[in-house]
C-alpha cells in the first residue's frame, strides 16, 4: 500500500528551508512537490508519466514565493489538476505546454501591428514620404492603441468599425475612411500570407458617414482679382515675398514645388522652369523618374526672376529664408501670411492660385483642357491612356502661359489685353 502523503499547508512552503542532509523535497501529493534549492529559491515540480510509453517526466510550475510575483500553493495545484486532466485524455501536458508555447509565439508575430508594419514596409516603398507619414501617424494614434496587440485571428468586422466609429465621434471622418483604407490593405495583407482566413474589413464602408465633400483651397473670384493683384504690389514687407507671390500667381505651382525652387532649374533661353520629378506630387516611383515638370515662363514672369535675382541670386535658392539662406527655403506659410495681412484671410492662399487659374484658363483662355491639366501637373486619363501617350504639348503650353501672363497683367490694370485662343 502506498505511503500516505500529507498534503503542505501554506506555512510548511512559507517556512521550509533547503537542508543539505535533507531531501530537500516537500511532497504534496499526485506527483506535486516542491523543490529546495541551494541558492534559496523553491521551485514547484510534478513528476508523471507519458501517455502511451509510461516514462518518467517533471513538469515545472515556477517558483514558490509568499507574494504574487510567485506560483502559490493553490495555483500550483491547479497547475496539477489541468496537467491531470490532460493525462487522462491521453495528452503529454510537457508537449502542450510547449505547443501552446509556440501557439502563442505565433500569435505574437500575428498581431495586428506586427502585420500592419510588414504591410507598410512593402507599401511605403512605392510612396511619398508625406504620404507614409499620414498613413503611419493614423496607425500608431488610432489603430494600435486599440487593437495592435491583438492577434489577427481575434481581429473580426465589428471590432474594426468600433475603432473607425471612435474616430469618427471626434469628428475626423477623413482620417476615418483613411483608416478603413489602411485597415483594409492589412488584412488582405494578413489573408496574402496566412495570419487570417478572411478579410473582416470587407463591407464596412457603408457601415460609415459619408464622404464629406472636399474642401478647396480659399481663392478669390474672379471679380476679386483686381483688387488682391493691386494689394500684392502694394505689399511694405520683404521684397521677396512680394516677389514670391507674384511668381506664384503667374506660375502656379504647388507651394513645396515652389518655394524650393533653384536659379539651376531657370532655363533663360528656353523661359522654362524646369521643375525635379522628386519635388513634385506623387509616388517614389515618379519622384525617382527623371522626368520633370516644365513650368513656360511669360514674360511678366521672367521680368520677375530678373528682378528676384538682384536679391537673391547670390543663393541656390530662389527663396532662401533667413535662418539658413543656403540650404533652406522661405517658410510654407510665408505666402500665406503675408495674404491675411493683407486682408484676405480665409480667402485666398497660395495653393489656391491653382484653383483660381484652373477655372479662368478653362473658362477664358479657349485653350484645350488637357493643355491646363499638363500646366497643372494633373494625371490625365488611367494608366494605360498614359503609358502610350507622352505628349507634353509644350509650345501650346508656351501660348497658354503667356494669355495667363497677359491676362494678369490687364488685371492689375496694366495696358494688356489678352487675346481668347479661337477653338
Amino acid at each position: 500500500m502506498p505511503k500516505r502523503i500529507l498534503p503542505l499547508t501554506d506555512a510548511d512552503c512559507r517556512q521550509t528551508k533547503y537542508d543539505k542532509e535533507g531531501s530537500n523535497r516537500l511532497r504534496d501529493g499526485g506527483g506535486l512537490y516542491l523543490e529546495l534549492l541551494p541558492s534559496g529559491a523553491k521551485k514547484w515540480r510534478m513528476k508523471y508519466k507519458r501517455p502511451g510509453t509510461k516514462q518518467e517526466n517533471l513538469l515545472s510550475f515556477g517558483d514558490y514565493l509568499p507574494n504574487s510575483r510567485g506560483v502559490s500553493l493553490a495555483e500550483a495545484r491547479e497547475k496539477r489538476a489541468e496537467a491531470k486532466k490532460l493525462l487522462a485524455s491521453g495528452i503529454d501536458p510537457a508537449l502542450h505546454r510547449d505547443m501552446e508555447r509556440e501557439k502563442a509565439k505565433v500569435a505574437a508575430l500575428n498581431t495586428f501591428e506586427a502585420v500592419a508594419e510588414d504591410w507598410l514596409s512593402t507599401k511605403r516603398k512605392g510612396w511619398s514620404a508625406s504620404h507614409d507619414k499620414r498613413v503611419t501617424a493614423i496607425l500608431k494614434n488610432d489603430i494600435y492603441p486599440q487593437i495592435g496587440k491583438r492577434p489577427f485571428s481575434e481581429i473580426s468586422g465589428p471590432l474594426i468599425l468600433a475603432v473607425l466609429r471612435k474616430i469618427e465621434q471626434r469628428g475626423a471622418h477623413h482620417i476615418a475612411l483613411k483608416a478603413l483604407e489602411a485597415c483594409g490593405g492589412i488584412c488582405r495583407r494578413a489573408s496574402a500570407i496566412g495570419a487570417a482566413d478572411r478579410d473582416p474589413s470587407v463591407g464596412l464602408r457603408e457601415h460609415l458617414a459619408p464622404k464629406p465633400p472636399t474642401k478647396n483651397y480659399p481663392r478669390v473670384t474672379e471679380a476679386e482679382l483686381p483688387h488682391l493683384l493691386e494689394l500684392v504690389s502694394g505689399y511694405k514687407g520683404a521684397p521677396e515675398t512680394r516677389l514670391a507671390i507674384k511668381l506664384m500667381i503667374l506660375t502656379f505651382l504647388r507651394t513645396n514645388e515652389f518655394r524650393w525652387g533653384r536659379w539651376d532649374e531657370i532655363d533663360w533661353e528656353a523661359q522654362e522652369w524646369h521643375v525635379p520629378a522628386a519635388r513634385m506630387k506623387g509616388s517614389l516611383e515618379q519622384k525617382a523618374s527623371d522626368d520633370t515638370h516644365v513650368v513656360p515662363l511669360c514674360t511678366q514672369a521672367i521680368a520677375i526672376l530678373k528682378e528676384l535675382r538682384e536679391l537673391t541670386g547670390r543663393y541656390a535658392l530662389l527663396f532662401p529664408g533667413t535662418k539658413d539662406p543656403g540650404k533652406v527655403p522661405i517658410s510654407a506659410e510665408t505666402i500665406n501670411k503675408a495674404l491675411k495681412s493683407l486682408g484676405f484671410e480665409g480667402k485666398q492662399t497660395g495653393h489656391g492660385f491653382r484653383g483660381l487659374a484652373s477655372t479662368i484658363l478653362n473658362e477664358r483662355s479657349g485653350f484645350d483642357h488637357r493643355a491646363i491639366e499638363l500646366q497643372l501637373s494633373h494625371a490625365i486619363g488611367n494608366k494605360v491612356s498614359r503609358a502610350y501617350d507622352h505628349s507634353e504639348r509644350l509650345e501650346e503650353r508656351h501660348r497658354l502661359m503667356q494669355w495667363w501672363g497677359n491676362y494678369i497683367d490687364q488685371k492689375s490694370g496694366a495696358n494688356v489685353v489678352p487675346i481668347q485662343r479661337s477653338a
